[in-house]
């Protein structure tokens, strides 16, 4: 056989095993979504959605779960995403020692390796007993956020560093400052890369129930309002997945759970690409 036949041989078979992998992934992937829709969506009722869990009343209710879920999410990217991004910008434009960039960076990758059981115990020792915010929603979020900081920092600080040289090069040129450089052409030139960490970030969030159970446990009490939730204890929709799973055996509930959580997920997907095409046109 000659040097380009085996050439010819070898890009097929590459090109066969790309192809297959692919279509493996896909494929794995819409059977498992496609199976928990299967299970959950027929269980999802108004009842579900719109009632809290009572042994008196004899109802099983996931109001309380999803509110808390939301509080979270709302309170953690509050916090994480000025956090996250101030440091990417401070690590891309400003540090100059190169010693100390790639300190923070390993250490910013070695955070991201951590299990969440982890972050868990430390939460539950530094904001719960520490510094006394008991098991809340506020310790889990706190929790939360030093759990996606990595993330958001690694995303943004790569999409910092697609942005030509030039954009910089001729913004201070033309006599700009600094900040105002970063704040009208750096920063929305990598929105992508923003709104990607911002996604992921929201991806664990939900997800997320190990360090939440050690944090703001999993009462299913409705506040009053939004600030008086921050300082109660409550379960999100993760944690009542594995409460009504591992605990109570209502394997029905939890799929109809899984099948929210994946509905909820995509709805915040769908609104952080909707804000980054309307903030795209804006330019």
């Amino acid at each position: 056989m000659s040097h380009s036949a085996k050439r010819k041989a070898k890009a097929t078979v590459l090109k066969v095993l790309v192809y297959g992998s692919a279509f493996l992934t896909v494929a794995v992937l819409v059977a498992l979504l496609g199976y928990i829709f299967v299970r959950g969506i027929p269980n999802i009722t108004w009842q579900l959605l719109s009632t809290k869990p009572s042994v008196i009343k004899d109802t099983i209710g996931i109001l309380p779960n999803l509110l808390n879920t939301l509080y979270i999410i709302l309170l953690t990217l509050i916090i994480a995403l000025p956090l996250g991004v101030g440091a990417a910008v401070y690590l891309t434009e400003y540090a100059s020692n190169r010693r100390l960039i790639e300190v923070i960076e390993f250490t910013n990758e070695t955070l991201a390796g951590i299990p969440s059981i982890i972050y868990g115990l430390v939460g539950m020792l530094v904001f719960v007993q520490m510094l006394g915010f008991g098991s809340s929603l506020l310790s889990g979020s706190l929790t939360l956020v030093i759990m996606i900081l990595p993330t958001i920092i690694r995303t943004t600080q790569e999409s910092l560093k697609t942005v030509p040289a030039g954009y910089r090069e001729g913004a201070l040129g033309l006599g700009a400052t600094r900040w105002y450089m970063i704040r009208t052409i750096v920063l929305p030139s990598s929105i992508s890369g923003i709104i990607t960490g911002c996604i992921l970030a929201v991806g664990r969030i939900v997800g997320e129930s190990a360090a939440l159970l050690f944090t703001a446990g999993s009462a299913t009490i409705i506040a009053s309002n939004i600030f008086e939730a921050y300082t109660r204890g409550g379960g999100t929709l993760s944690v009542a997945l594995y409460m009504y799973a591992a605990e109570r055996g209502e394997f029905e509930v939890a799929f109809a759970i899984a099948a929210i959580l994946l509905i909820l997920v995509f709805l915040i997907n769908m609104a952080t690409r909707l804000v980054q095409v309307k903030m795209k046109q804006k330019k």
